[in-house]
């Protein structure tokens, strides 16, 4: 575990403006993922919900064009920073989501979308809640990035998305597959309740997305490739 913890902590940029969220156990297993990918030089990657813009600098390291987007200032302006901070060519788009960018297309996505279940989704999250809560079956985000990302994959692009198994990863691997991509979960990584979750847990055993035994919260990274 603590060289795990090294791989979250080698991820966090210069800056984090306060209410941004900074990199964490979920970050480093989509960082592993994208280590593994064979992009060429010049591949045209796009991280959504980049927050401090720690996944967008990885890609920008490989010679990657890379396009960042988040719906927060707060987190733009920390990409952008951290960008020029480290001498990364990496372009910071503020938006929803692909609203920014929905006349391009990319070689390969990357997203850690919001995915926490939350007690209640009467209102939209707001602060650093944004960056976690997504409605009673954490899927309010996740389920627009499974009908979106698609339409904007090259023929052999490749989607990676991190998330938690309490927001069905088979859910996100049938959507996908039902857009026409090849998908499958090819990481998981179990780690202890973080401070929100440990908040949550009577309620998540109430809805049955906890086992009374359970003490730890699978992640999962979902891979899915449009064929060419």
């Amino acid at each position: 575990m603590s060289g795990y913890l090294g791989q979250v902590r080698s991820l966090i940029p210069p800056l984090a403006l306060p209410g941004v969220y900074s990199p964490q156990e979920d970050t480093a297993l989509l960082a592993g993922a994208l280590s593994e990918e064979p992009l060429p030089p010049g591949a045209d990657v796009l991280d959504v919900g980049t927050g401090t813009g720690a996944l967008a600098l990885q890609a920008a390291r490989r010679g990657s064009r890379v396009t960042a987007v988040d719906v927060s200032w707060r987190a733009v302006c920390t990409a952008r920073a951290n960008a020029w901070l480290t001498g990364a060519s990496v372009r910071v788009r503020r938006g929803n989501l692909f609203h920014p960018v929905r006349d391009q297309s990319f070689d390969l996505i990357l997203t850690n979308p919001p995915y926490v279940p939350a007690p209640t989704d009467t209102r939209p999250p707001r602060g650093r809640a944004r960056a976690w809560d997504a409605g009673h079956d954490g899927r309010f985000v996740l389920d627009r990035v499974c009908r979106e990302a698609p339409t904007l994959l090259r023929p052999g692009g490749v989607l990676l998305i991190v998330h938690s198994e309490l927001s069905d990863s088979g859910r996100t691997v049938g959507h996908l597959r039902e857009a026409g991509l090849k998908a499958a979960v090819t990481r998981r990584h179990r780690i202890a309740f973080g401070p929100v979750l440990r908040t949550r847990k009577d309620w998540l055993r109430e809805r049955g997305l906890l086992a009374a035994a359970d003490d730890k919260e699978e992640l999962v990274v979902v891979r899915a490739e449009l064929p060419l």
